[in-house]
């Protein structure tokens, strides 16, 4: 996910790395900088690979956990365990900077994981809140098909981010043959590639939900007017913590994202340069998105907290915890 910019060849380079002014060669530039940035991507490398692990294990290993809802987050999960198995530690190696020098295959290969997984686990999110829609505003239609949803949405997400890539890598490849600006390859690449790996997703998410938040605001409502005063208050605890379960999902997940696809898009048709610095850290901003997931989807409800609690004591090496967890509100009703 790398725009297209202008910057001095001198002057705007990674803090790892100095440019030779004769040979224009970069040379690794070892600095107290260098190493704590190092320090800093690489515990991010390690806290998503964690995090999303101990996801996924307790989905599979966990027989109460075998949900429609967490199938997608269990997609989710290996979308963002990739990021940081593969993208994290390779743009550790391979940043910006030296790929806008060196544009050589491992950098190609590093900016293709670099879209397809992004964009995978952004589709993910948004069918995860189309999930919920069916869940709470469609309950009878979503017992009847949800095992169908959950295998078409996931399906899409990744074959409609493959198809990303691959209309991504077209448009490059035309761009490096042209003399001047192809308006078709700056359409795909700059235009039609962010709606539909981040814009479109986030309108389809905050449309979603915000229709969940109003049904179940109404629910509520209809609950305490129908329920004794200690019921109806426990059903405004509830309202609150999906009120609140809903603002951090959407809030994170726009911080993270939007600054670096408003960048991407916006960059070609600005005639002004931009550091390279600003651009790598708007890449790093957006792939912390994939560390911050499993604590939203996740960590945030007490049954996966149980799962994780179990496996990190190791105690499902020591016998049969498959049937462990408490059946009870394995499925969130209001995410």
């Amino acid at each position: 996910m790398t725009p297209r910019v202008t910057f001095n060849r001198t002057d705007d380079i990674h803090p790892c790395y100095e440019i030779d002014k004769v040979s224009y060669i970069l040379i690794t530039k070892p600095s107290t900088v260098c190493v704590l940035l190092y320090i800093i991507f690489g515990s991010l490398s390690v806290v998503t690979v964690c995090g999303n692990f101990l996801v996924i294990i307790s989905i599979i290993y966990f027989k109460q956990l075998h949900t429609p809802t967490n199938s997608l987050i269990l997609s989710l999960a290996v979308a963002d365990l990739l990021v940081g198995i593969v993208v994290i530690p390779a743009s550790m190696k391979f940043p910006l900077s030296t790929c806008l020098f060196y544009d050589n295959l491992i950098c190609k290969v590093r900016l293709c994981f670099d879209i397809t997984l992004g964009t995978a686990s952004i589709l993910n999110l948004c069918y995860i809140s189309i999930d919920r829609y069916y869940a709470v505003c469609q309950p009878l239609t979503y017992r009847t098909k949800k095992n169908v949803h959950v295998v078409v949405m996931i399906l899409a997400s990744w074959s409609v981010s493959i198809l990303v890539v691959i209309c991504f890598v077209i448009a490059r490849s035309n761009l490096a043959k042209c003399e001047e600006k192809c308006f078709l390859e700056i359409l795909l690449e700059n235009i039609l590639g962010p709606i539909f790996s981040f814009y479109l997703p986030v309108i389809v998410m905050l449309c979603i939900y915000i229709k969940i938040f109003t049904v179940a605001q109404r629910q509520a409502h209809s609950i305490q007017n129908t329920t004794s005063i200690k019921s109806g208050a426990a059903v405004s605890k509830m309202e609150k913590k999906a009120s609140k379960t809903l603002a951090i999902v959407v809030g994170v997940f726009l911080v993270c994202w939007t600054p670096f696809f408003l960048c991407f898009t916006f960059l070609p048709f600005s005639n002004n340069s931009i550091s390279l610095t600003v651009i790598e850290m708007l890449n790093w901003l957006a792939l912390s998105n994939s560390m911050l997931n499993p604590f939203i989807y996740a960590f945030f409800y007490s049954w996966f907290r149980s799962a994780f609690k179990i496996i990190i004591s190791g105690k499902i090496f020591q016998g049969d915890f498959a049937n462990s967890i408490s059946s009870l509100h394995l499925i969130p009703q209001h995410l």
